[in-house]
């Protein structure tokens, strides 16, 4: 019998949490990709809010759908095949196989880990069957020693994929050495065999002086170090709210967009094609000081709609934000944000908040969480008659995803001066829709699905939606960023300057190139090639 293909693998583990694993698997399946390979990134265990639906409508973390996208294929669940959405500080919803099994304690989840390990054995055989090499990245600290016995990500994961391991360090907050060596210190002989070399990041200032150092680090762990990358100015999607993007501070340019910054905010990279249109700063707020006085308001998605919207009123940033649309301004709600725009909220079967609660009473819509979840991608028009500011939207195409728990009605005779209008036409349906008893569309129907249904709503300058990645067509940014111009006054003309697909693939090669500069590829490759003896 002919034994299978296996693809080669390489591991990326970092000492501690934002060590910039993500940023580097996405450069080293970039890399990969131009030299001609068939690769793929693979994380068992994912972490993080921001997630992602695939074409069969199955749930994954959004750092390999980064990943994928550098790597030149279509995201696929395979590659993280357990995703965890924290609904508290102790507890999350759990996802295996881009289906929710349940939500669990911490203490909870840990006593059933190894339920899950066969799922995540299958995940990357499968993975590692269809490619030439694998990508795989790590989380946290793998030198966390309370949580070794049922690790399934870190070292679990390289022993299971027989991967090399480069240990990334973070050297812009302080300690790397130390923690490099620490990390090596507090693993087990046979751990310690799988990490062929060490990666400094985030490194500012002349390498020259780092030297001396890296000489030290060496003689000290017995391994070499494969490159020292720069402090890099790349734009492309975060992980999770490890972020910095929530903590840099911007000068306000001619367009100032505020986005709520929620405690349990998720998908904010619904709004990252924004920052990229000339003349906007984009800014995530979570004080009401902070607020100002914004051409535009977004209300991002979130975990728990109910609990972050009654942070808002505790805040007094709903105030604020009332005050805003009062005087005509912009809101748009994505998701939660959309739930939050409406009258009431209630969740009879506790599956965020419990209970029932007034929402903003900005759009007339009411939404009851259901226990089941919408998944699905979807791609449509704007309606016809797209209201306020936005009406240039009227009829143009978009494409997206929803992700949600909550079933939204509209109220009727609502009595308003305002009229609330459809903001999105018919979708068309890829993947699985849970509730409400939709079917998915069968292969004989191409795989999509026309589907009517309450998807967003606008009314006045409120304008709310449950689909994920509605900004993310060129065309839709360009209408928005023009209408926020002409709003004040401004001329449109940069505004047709804008690339984004090719301004998103100049990123990766942007990261790429650096990597390139920075790494000492043939020990790369010699590291690559060579695997490990088990």
């Amino acid at each position: 019998m002919t034994q299978q293909k296996r693809a080669k693998a390489i591991m990326i583990q970092g000492t501690m949490s934002n060590a910039g694993k993500s940023l580097l698997a996405a450069g080293l399946c970039r890399i990969f990709r131009q030299d001609g390979y068939r690769v793929a990134p693979f994380k068992a265990q994912n972490m993080a809010l921001n997630s992602f639906i695939t074409k069969e409508g199955l749930e994954m973390g959004r750092a390999q759908v980064v990943q994928a996208e550098a790597a030149g294929i279509e995201p696929s669940v395979l590659m993280n095949p357990v995703l965890l959405k924290p609904t508290n500080d102790t507890a999350s919803q759990v996802i295996v196989n881009g289906e929710v099994l349940a939500n669990m304690s911490a203490k909870e989840y840990y006593q059933r880990k190894r339920e899950i390990v066969p799922e995540i054995r299958r995940a990357y055989e499968t993975l590692a069957s269809q490619y030439d090499i694998i990508v795989i990245e790590g989380a946290g600290s793998p030198a966390e020693i309370n949580l070794q016995e049922n690790d399934v990500v870190n070292m679990f994961m390289a022993h299971l994929a027989k991967a090399p391991v480069l240990l990334a360090g973070d050297i812009d907050r302080g300690g790397v050495f130390a923690s490099l060596v620490g990390t090596m210190l507090l693993f087990s002989p046979e751990d310690r065999a799988m990490v062929k070399a060490t990666l400094i990041n985030k490194f500012r200032g002349d390498k020259t002086i780092l030297q001396p150092g890296l000489d030290m680090l060496e003689e000290k762990i017995g391994i070499p170090a494969v490159g020292v990358i720069p402090y890099l100015h790349v734009d492309i999607d975060d992980e999770d709210s490890l972020t910095e993007r929530f903590s840099r501070k911007k000068e306000i340019g001619l367009i100032d967009i505020a986005v709520i910054r929620l405690p349990r905010i998720s998908n904010f990279t619904d709004f990252n094609v924004l920052e990229c249109a000339p003349g906007i700063t984009l800014r995530y707020v979570d004080r009401l000081a902070e607020l100002g006085d914004p051409d535009m308001i977004l209300l991002p998605g979130t975990k728990n709609t109910m609990a972050d919207l009654i942070w808002m009123r505790e805040s007094g940033i709903e105030a604020a934000v009332l005050k805003q649309a009062a005087r005509g301004k912009i809101v748009f709600g994505i998701c939660g944000g959309f739930q939050m725009l409406g009258c009431e909220l209630s969740d009879p079967c506790g599956v965020e908040h419990g209970g029932a609660m007034k929402g903003m009473g900005l759009l007339p819509i009411v939404t009851e969480f259901e226990e089941e979840k919408t998944r699905t991608q979807v791609s449509g028009r704007f309606a016809d008659s797209v209201c306020g500011e936005l009406s240039d939207l009227s009829g143009i195409t978009f494409s997206g995803y929803e992700i949600h728990m909550g079933k939204t009605t509209l109220l009727s005779g609502d009595g308003g001066e305002e009229k609330p209008r459809p903001l999105t036409g018919n979708l068309q349906v890829t993947g699985t829709r849970t509730p409400c008893n939709v079917e998915a569309a069968s292969p004989e129907e191409g795989g999509r699905k026309t589907e009517e249904r309450l998807s967003g709503l606008c009314c006045g300058n409120i304008y709310g939606s449950y689909i994920h990645g509605i900004f993310d067509e060129e065309a839709v940014v360009k209408t928005v960023v023009s209408a926020l111009y002409r709003s004040k006054g401004l001329s449109e003309s940069a505004v047709a300057s804008m690339d984004l697909a090719g301004y998103k693939q100049r990123q990766y090669d942007l990261l790429a190139q650096a990597m390139r500069e920075n790494l000492d590829m043939d020990m790369l490759y010699r590291i690559l090639e060579a695997g490990v003896d088990e």
